[in-house]
Formats: structure tokens, sequence, C-alpha cells
């Protein structure tokens, strides 16, 4: 076990009545229950609080012997989206967040306590931050995340442990369904008399394994700190952010704004101590209702130019719904990629030209923002002798493509249509020139090219194409083709020369 761990678990006894309730406080005062079809039977699944029916209890038994009840189908996914939201807000107190399905949440805040006045400062402003929000939630902390959970569960609300062997003298007292093993493990250890996880700890680990199995000694073994059960966060730590806790909670896009400034100034100062860039930000505003608001901003180049990346994030602050108020304002750096010290140079030296990518990548940074990510792109030259495949998309800010050998040997239009439009055209030999384009007189034509299609492709191919630059007599410059076949061939405008 990683020593000098320390774990804080929630427990949400009433997550599915809570989110229910939250949306509509009207059912607050009607006896709810939740109800699931398992196999032929309808079972009931949670309880409001106050109504005095167990879950488990088929749903037929509790409408008989408690008249009154507002029953309503169970939803399961919208819960698990409930559960990881929580755990996403927790992340104001602590990187390492994680969801504990089907009603609990991990956290890791191993050096983050001091930042609500300790341990015991922060598991009640946290636990009260909920309860205002809505839910009925009970904490604890100790030295596994197990066995935090396991306290949360079946200890007092707001136990603090702070040593392995104050942790197992407590979790000891508590009833065995503490550790979660089960519906058959945990009657199994009821028919042999094992109530508390102290009777399991008492047992030889030999005969206790081959009657309940090893999956229970391992519950065991993480709540007592034998063995090491890190969490899976949420989300992967950043590789640097900057957090604000605001002293009032704040509404307006000014305020905001003015926090992202202050924030992005710390964050582009512990950036340039990595010699570090940002790649991608996000700045997480935590409500008070226990929600988050993202938005986020990548770039073309790595950057830790505060003006500018503030600049990026600020056009998208009207899209933050503030609520009844943000509390916090986290600015996490989520990609980022070696950025050594630069300075300046003589025209045309090396540091003249890094200067000149950062400003380009500067440049389609707020290009995308105002267009959209994909309005903004390059053409790089691909192998393929089919003009339209003759490119490819390519990231702006990426290095170029080398042109292939023979790649566009002869002359090609600036613009090529998308699709090549079908056009009326006359010709005087079978495979001559054009003398007319729709209404158009050709006065020029130089050609043709013939282009045959990828015959080692299978399917269907498309005819021999015999291209043309013409010019008609209004002066413009046209890219044709006529694709051979059985018959007449038909003819195509396909680009337009400058």
């Amino acid at each position: 076990m990683a020593e000098g761990r320390r774990h804080l678990a929630l427990w949400f006894p009433r997550l599915a009545t809570d989110r229910l309730i939250r949306r509509d406080p009207a059912l607050a005062r009607a006896s709810l229950i939740l109800w699931a079809q398992e196999g032929p039977r309808r079972l009931v699944t949670a309880a409001a609080a106050g109504v005095p029916v167990v879950p488990g209890t088929p749903l037929a038994d509790a409408l008989a012997a408690t008249p009154g009840l507002l029953c309503l189908p169970a939803d399961p996914a919208a819960d698990s989206a409930l559960l990881a939201s929580l755990a996403a807000w927790c992340l104001c107190v602590t990187p390492l967040a994680a969801p504990s399905p089907p009603d609990g949440i991990a956290l890791d805040i191993t050096g983050c306590a001091h930042l609500k006045g300790g341990e015991a400062g922060l598991l009640t402003w946290l636990t009260a931050r909920l309860r205002t929000a809505g839910f009925a939630v009970r904490g604890a902390i100790a030295t596994t995340a197990l066995g935090a959970a396991a306290l949360a569960r079946g200890g007092e609300d707001g136990t603090i442990v702070t040593t392995a062997a104050e942790q197992a003298a407590v979790l000891q007292t508590l009833p065995v369904a503490a550790l979660r093993p089960g519906a058959e493990t945990l009657a199994a250890a009821a028919r042999l008399g094992l109530r508390t996880v102290g009777d399991l700890a008492r047992q030889p680990r030999g005969p206790l394994a081959r009657r309940l199995g090893p999956a229970l000694l391992g519950l065991l073994d993480q709540a007592l700190g034998r063995a090491d059960a890190p969490i899976t966060p949420l989300r992967p730590t950043p590789p640097a952010r900057a957090v604000l806790d605001c002293p009032e909670p704040i509404l307006t896009a000014e305020a905001i704004g003015a926090g992202l400034s202050a924030l992005m100034a710390e964050l582009c100062g512990d950036l340039a101590k990595a010699g570090l860039g940002a790649r991608r930000l996000t700045l997480s505003c935590h409500r008070t209702d226990a929600t988050v608001q993202r938005i986020g901003v990548g770039t073309s180049t790595p950057s830790r130019d505060p003006a500018h990346l503030a600049r990026l994030l600020a056009a998208r602050i009207e899209r933050i719904d503030p609520g009844f108020g943000i509390e916090q304002l986290v600015l996490a750096a989520e990609v980022v990629e070696p950025l050594g010290a630069r300075q300046g140079g003589f025209a045309g030296s090396a540091a003249e030209a890094a200067s000149r990518r950062e400003e380009l990548g500067r440049l389609l940074d707020r290009l995308r923002e105002r267009l959209g990510p994909r309005a903004v792109r390059r053409l790089d030259p691909f192998p393929s002798h089919w003009p339209e495949q003759a490119v490819c998309v390519a990231d702006p800010a990426s290095t170029p493509r080398p042109a292939p050998q023979g790649w566009a040997a002869k002359p090609r239009p600036v613009r090529l249509a998308r699709r090549p439009r079908p056009v009326a055209a006359v010709s005087l030999l079978p495979e001559g020139p054009p003398i007319r384009l729709g209404a158009r007189r050709v006065v020029a034509a130089e050609g043709p090219e013939r282009l045959l299609p990828a015959w080692w492709k299978p399917g269907k191919q498309p005819g021999a194409r015999d291209y043309w630059r013409v010019e008609t007599e209004d002066g413009r410059r046209l890219w044709v083709f006529a694709e051979r076949g059985e018959g007449a061939p038909a003819w195509f405008l396909h680009g337009w020369f400058a």
C-alpha cells in the first residue's frame, strides 16, 4: 500500500430518488419509490426518505403494505450520469476523483486537505455543499479508498481515521455489508454467523476463501490496507493547473473574465518554469449546485502567451451558464508540449523563423475560434494521378508533406470544382477540342491530356478522360474534359485557371 495516502469517500444513500426530487421538487411531498424489472418480477430499487419500504421488496407487496405510494421506473443510466457529474464537481478539491458505482465517490485527497482548513474542514465543506444541492450524503476519511467507503456506508457520518491501526479497529465493528461483497456472499456469511468485518478478520483465510470465495478476502485486505487498491481517476491529472476560489459566487461574464486573466497569468508562469507550452486548455466553472460548466480551446502550436490564450478562451465565456453562482474556477493545461525559451534574431535567422511560425499559429488559432475548426485547412499533395484525389486535407500548422515525384508536372487550375460539372459542348472531331461550351465560343484550346482510371482497383471504374485547357470569348480560362466510353463522349467542367 502507498504510504501516507489519504482517501475521502462519499456515499449517497438515496441518489436515485434525490435525482428525481431535484428535478421536480413536488415529489418531495410524495411517498416515492422506484422499481425495476428483474426477470418476471418487479422489485423496488430505491425509496425516498421516510418511506418504509426496503429495496428488493416485490412491488406488489410494497403497494399492499403501504398504500398511496408513488411508483416510478428506475433509470440506472441517469443515475450513473449524475454520479459521474458529481465526481467531476469534486475535482474542485482534488484532481484524483472517481465515481464508485452505484452510489459512491472516491477521492484521493493526499496533499489537498489544507485547501479547506484540514481534513475535517474539507469533509464538512464537501458534505455541506452537496446537502445544500439536495443530496443525502455521508462521508469518511481513511488511509485506503475501500476503507473510507466502508466507513461512509457502515460507520458514523464524518468519521476520520488517521492511522492504519485505528482504521482496522474501527472497521472490525462494521457489518460485513459495508464491504459490498455481493448479495450471495453476504447471505452465505450470515448463514455462517459472520456478522461483522471483525468476524471475517478472525477466521482462517484458507477455509474462509473456500466457503465465501477469494473475492471477499480481496475486499477485506483492501479495506484493512493489506493490499494496494488505487482509484482510477475520472480524468487524467493535468500537467499544470491553476485554481481560484471565489470569495462570493460570481454570476457575470465580466467576473469570469477577470478570474480567467488571473488564472492564465499563474498558469503560464508555471508552464514557463517547466519549459512547456499548452496545446489544450480547459476552464472548469464549479457552481454552487454541485455541477460543472466547462469551456476549452486548442492551439495550433505550443503556447504560453497569456494574452493570446486568454483571448481564445474569453470568446467562449458566453457559453457558460453560471446558474446560482460559480464558487471556483479551475484552469488546466490538459495537453502540453516542450517549448524552450526564445530570443529575437536577425532577419532570416532561425530565431526569426521560429517567431514567424509562432505568429502564424496565433493567427490560425484566432481564425479557428471565429470560423470553426473545420473552416481552416491546408491541402497537401497526395500521390494520385486523378485530379480530385491528388490533394489531402492537413493541419495548417503541421509540417507540409513533400510533393510526390511527378506531382502536378503539368499546369493545373487554381480552383477545382467539388465534383466535375456536366456541360454542353460542341466538338468538330470525335477526339478534338470543344469549339463551344454552352453559349460561349472557345477561342483557344490546348491538349489533350489523357488520364486513365485506376484499373487495378476492384469495382466499376469511370472511363478515360481527355483534359483540355481552353479560353472562351469572354476571357475565361477553364479546364474541361471529355469522358470516353461507349457512344459520344460526355463533357465536364472541372476547374478554373487564374
